[in-house]
């Protein structure tokens, strides 16, 4: 059961029904297996790739409960036919290639944007109970085109409580850096690199970055999930990591090719910006970012004001993940 593998409760998920957008994806496979753990009646997953659900489909067990969609979150139409008698929603769809963005910056704001005002519209008309969207950090205080349109989604989705909550439809956001081992995060790039006996190339050797790992962003998202009450944006604690201890872990004393920052890329990146964090609160294991204007009946949590210019940066993080264990996560990982 999730309950034993997450160590959360799961109530939220007894006899309601939920969809993914982008659930064929490296998070969205992830969340379906946890949820099969559950009470859930029915799990649709949303995406617009017939191959990664065929595979999909075939790594899972029969269970009754699953339904595949085929569609895009560009199509309004399409996602009011999925909604249909759904009560919870994960949003994972996006484009999400930085350089792509740049060069397709169209295409992002149809998709991230648009596709999730349309997500928005959608279940507020299908009566969705909650939906909760993934955010990135490369939302806060954005330098490229991908980080601007997620961070547009994100004040899209916390401002639709204002027209929504009175209806029963609350929206919420989590956000967190790249998934260790994710599909285009950098650990594929580098092993392939070692594989072949290249060199392993990096934009900047100064360069760090937060640290989560699959298992931690389906535990914090479903948790997220069980405790929003709708406005909130969710932001983990967890360690940041050095680019060259990920290097070292995956070839120790190999040759280091510096190639410097691509476009759009940040040498650290970010999760709470300091005009953010004062309206943040710190819990023990998150920190939640408060609505800038909230019209509906939201409840500040309970929790420690930060400091005046406080900001949540990978290269002034206290904690930081350990090399031993950055080494253990190499030594088992499989490719997505």
């Amino acid at each position: 059961m999730v309950e034993n593998q997450y160590n959360i409760g799961m109530s939220i998920f007894s006899k309601n029904s939920i969809l993914i957008t982008g659930g064929a994806g490296f998070f969205g496979r992830a969340a379906v297996k946890a949820l099969l753990d559950t009470d859930v009646t029915k799990i649709v997953i949303y995406s617009r790739d017939e191959s990664k659900q065929f595979n999909l489909r075939n790594s899972l067990p029969h269970d009754e409960r699953l339904r595949f969609f085929i569609g895009d979150i560009r199509d309004e139409s399409r996602l009011r036919l999925a909604l249909n008698g759904i009560d919870l929603v994960i949003h994972a769809a996006a484009l999400k290639q930085v350089d792509t963005g740049e060069y397709n910056p169209m295409e992002f704001v149809k998709t991230n944007v648009l596709g999730s005002q349309n997500l928005i519209e959608s279940s507020i008309a299908a009566g969705v109970k909650k939906v909760i969207a993934l955010s990135t950090d490369k939302a806060s205080s954005p330098i490229n085109l991908y980080g601007a349109t997620k961070l547009t989604a994100d004040k899209l989705f916390i401002a639709a409580n204002n027209y929504s909550y009175s209806r029963g439809t609350v929206f919420s956001i989590v956000r967190f850096g790249n998934v260790a081992g994710s599909t285009g995060s950098v650990i594929p790039y580098f092993l392939e690199q070692f594989k072949k006996g290249k060199a392993l190339t990096v934009t900047d050797k100064r360069m760090t970055r937060f640290w989560i790992t699959k298992h931690q962003s389906i535990k914090f998202t479903l948790e997220s999930l069980q405790q929003m009450n709708g406005g909130e944006l969710f932001v983990p604690k967890i360690p940041s990591m050095k680019i060259l201890d990920l290097v070292q872990a995956i070839c120790p004393n190999s040759d280091v090719q510096e190639m410097g920052i691509r476009p759009g890329e940040k040498l650290h990146e970010e999760m709470i910006a300091s005009d953010d964090s004062i309206r943040s609160v710190e819990l023990l294991d998150k920190y939640i970012i408060n609505p800038v204007s909230a019209q509906w009946d939201y409840k500040i949590p309970e929790g420690k004001t930060l400091e005046e210019g406080f900001a949540y940066r990978s290269n002034t993080n206290l904690n930081w993940v350990d090399f031993h264990e950055i080494s253990e996560f190499i030594s088992t990982y499989r490719v997505p």
